[in-house]
């Protein structure tokens, strides 16, 4: 019989965490990445929809730049911008059956989210440029591009809208297996900006 999560709480505190703009931009991000890559694969033939969650998409990843370097602390890059051993070092012992009431991004974690702001800054982007010569769903700026370059946008970003569900799948496997396996919750912060944590940090 395997054994549950420990209930040893006397070293836990539940402390806030997540700020309440990063907890906007993350639901805001779902939504928007969700709406657009639906509208994507089965949306109408105009595409206006599609367009405008895209520009949000961008502007949502302009504020986290910004707030990565001046929002508070778990906020920062430089707070879950981990190196090569402590990722694999975390990776080696996250299978334990018990939380790890990381403070903030876990290493693995962290590296996640670097992956997936960038894939979806490539995936938004490349979407500035696609012209797929149907006169209507053409980018802002595709016009300052050769036919080339439209062509090679629109393919890419058709690739990078399956890599884009790709992560988004494991994102939500992934917290699956930390709510049924290591019995910790990581939903409920990202909505109360509240999170049990070690005392030590």
């Amino acid at each position: 019989m395997t054994k549950s999560p420990s209930t040893d709480r006397s070293d836990l505190e539940t402390v806030r965490v997540w700020d309440p703009l990063l907890r906007i931009f993350h639901w805001s991000l779902t939504l928007c990445v969700v709406a657009a890559w639906g509208l994507g694969q089965f949306g109408p033939d105009v595409m206006t929809l599609h367009f405008y969650f895209g520009y949000a998409v961008l502007g949502l990843l302009a504020f986290r730049v910004i707030w990565g370097f001046v929002g508070p602390e778990h906020a920062r890059f430089a707070n879950f911008a981990y190196g090569p051993f402590s990722i694999l070092k975390y990776v080696f012992g996250m299978f334990r059956r018990k939380p790890s009431y990381w403070r903030g991004h876990n290493p693995l974690g962290g590296f996640f989210v670097f992956v997936l702001l960038a894939v979806l800054a490539v995936q938004a982007g490349s979407g500035l440029f696609v012209d797929p010569e149907d006169y209507i769903n053409v980018g802002p700026l595709a016009k300052y591009v050769g036919s080339d370059s439209r062509l090679a946008a629109l393919s890419l970003h058709d690739v990078m809208g399956w890599v884009v569900l790709g992560l988004v799948a494991l994102h939500v496997a992934a917290i699956g297996f930390y709510n049924k396996w290591k019995g910790e919750n990581l939903v409920t912060p990202m909505v109360t900006g509240r999170k049990t944590v070690r005392k030590d940090g």
